[in-house]
């Protein structure tokens, strides 16, 4: 391990990275505008992908070929999720070739998941990974162009993921090997990126330990000229804190914030979860100047960047090699997947305010995948949408249909309102039991709070959480206003809860994310069995 600090940058190579960062984000401006809704766009990396997936055991048997028109693909195949997949992904990983993907493909994402699903083994060939590099300089170029400066170029960039060792799969010849999407995307990354961007280094990177990565992060970064910092919104906090700390155990300085430790530090990219609740405390502990950069990405693609204010949502990335498919929320029904097909819709076809399963056709042969996140688009032309939950987790015990946005939303509210710090929630259906005196069933909050002098009793926050709630999701207010639900019930759970929870879980660190809600109570039964 190196835990030396990175050289600092001298003046010119800052000037010159500077002058190139603001005409790449001029180039990327003329782009955008020449994509306009993506709608061509989208047609040629349809054309692209049919083709090149026509002669994989999948494209045969299901009907793939040059030139396909998008009616016959929208008849030929049904949407998909990764059970679906899994025999096949199982081949591939034996070293079988052609099988979803031209060739042999090297290389599984193993998915994070949450601390309630299984990991999943996502294929990742090369222009997979060719699509991964350009997608992540496109979230660089997008927050150049809508900033007006290259200024983030001029120093480091520090990416907080989970380990990027990669394990060689057992007795197969030549190697296959599997590990987290940030190692794999590593063997990609241009020298000149690892050289003069790129923290925390290659060694520190493959470190699993979390807390001794920190430290190491700490260690190495604390003199470095860092301007960039990525990685999801709770796991940058704890970042924080571990590098405050450091600095003053080793210097006794007290940080007001990281701008303290790094003053050219500019940007916070931050992805995965919503980061609403985070705000207050992630720009505390960065420094009032921070700027918040939105991505969306995936184990199994890079789905949208932020290109304007937070409030237009997030830029489709229509031209790097994925097609996307929608299918509205309504009508989408996992155990009939047939069924479910007549309703999906390309880009040309969805409309803004609307909810929809996302279908992703890839290079490395997820066709017409389901990946299980639901979207809802802001605009059209250009094609900005939200992440508004997961298909799995959302909270219909009730016939409410609460999705996961409207509950991050209402909780944020109330915790400003009460003046308290989000830590974590999960939310879950409490149903009707009779002998405990509880006829009709309510939401139950798990919640923890930063601790705080101002103290706020559970009834307190049940009833702020009622109200915000029923304000966002109409099906709610009915069910409480006709009594098919009672007020919700508040758990404030102590302080560490949730770490030690995700610790013996082995969710601590990394990509890792607490499910926000389910419709059943798998997590809260978790919850409340641990001590």
């Amino acid at each position: 391990m190196d835990p030396s600090p990175s050289p600092p940058r001298r003046s010119l190579t800052r000037q010159i990275a500077g002058f190139i960062g603001q005409q790449l984000g001029n180039h990327t401006a003329r782009r955008l505008r020449r994509l306009g809704p993506g709608l061509a766009a989208q047609d040629e990396v349809f054309c692209t992908l049919t083709t090149s997936l026509a002669g994989t055991d999948f494209g045969r048997t299901n009907g793939l070929e040059g030139g396909l028109a998008y009616a016959d693909f929208h008849r030929r195949l049904i949407p998909r999720t990764y059970e679906d997949f899994a025999p096949s992904i199982e081949r591939m990983k034996q070293g079988q070739s052609n099988v979803l993907c031209p060739g042999r493909c090297e290389h599984f994402a193993v998915s994070s998941g949450t601390t309630a699903g299984p990991s999943k083994w996502l294929p990742v060939n090369a222009p997979l990974l060719d699509h991964f590099r350009d997608a992540g300089l496109d979230s660089l170029l997008f927050y150049a162009r809508r900033t007006g400066r290259g200024t983030v170029f001029r120093g480091r960039h520090l990416f907080l993921g989970g380990s990027s060792t990669l394990v060689p799969l057992p007795g197969i010849t030549p190697p296959i090997y599997s590990g987290d999407l940030s190692g794999i995307t590593a063997l990609k990354m241009p020298a000149w990126v690892a050289r003069y961007l790129y923290e925390p280094g290659l060694e520190i990177a493959q470190l699993a330990d979390w807390p001794a990565k920190l430290t190491a992060i700490a260690q190495r970064t604390r003199q470095a000229d860092i301007t960039l910092v990525a990685g999801i919104p709770s796991w940058l906090l704890v970042l924080a804190a571990t590098l405050r700390a450091h600095e003053q155990n080793e210097t006794g300085r007290v940080l007001p914030d990281l701008q303290a430790l790094w003053p050219n530090l500019e940007c916070l990219v931050h992805g995965g979860v919503p980061v609403a609740p985070f705000t207050d405390e992630l720009r505390a502990a960065y420094g009032p100047g921070i700027c918040f950069h939105e991505v969306y990405p995936a184990s199994e693609a890079f789905i949208a960047v932020q290109d304007d204010a937070p409030e237009a949502g997030l830029r489709l990335l229509v031209d790097r090699g994925v097609f996307f498919e929608f299918l509205p929320v309504a009508a989408y029904d996992a155990a009939n997947p047939e069924r479910s097909a007549a309703h999906v819709l390309p880009l040309s076809g969805v409309q803004p305010g609307l909810d929809y399963v996302l279908l992703l056709t890839t290079p490395a042969g997820l066709v017409r995948y389901v990946i299980g996140d639901v979207v809802r688009f802001i605009s059209i032309n250009p094609p900005r949408l939200v992440y508004t939950g997961r298909t799995k987790l959302q909270l219909s015990a009730f016939g409410e249909h609460v999705i996961e946005k409207e509950l991050t939303d209402s909780l944020t509210a109330v915790c400003r309102q009460q003046q308290q710090t989000l830590v974590n929630f999960h939310v879950a259906p409490l149903f009707p039991d009779p002998g405990a005196g509880r006829p009709t069933g309510c939401h139950e909050w798990w919640i923890e709070l930063r601790p705080s002098p101002e103290q706020v009793s559970p009834d307190t926050f049940a009833t702020a959480l009622d109200r915000e709630l029923a304000h966002r999701n109409d099906d709610y207010a009915a069910k409480r206003t006709g009594h098919g639900l009672t007020a919700p019930a508040v758990r404030l759970l102590a302080p560490g809860h949730f770490e030690r929870w995700l610790r013996q879980a082995g969710k601590w660190g990394g990509q890792s994310k607490t499910p926000r809600c389910r419709s059943d109570r798998q997590v809260a039964e978790a919850l409340a069995a641990f001590k």
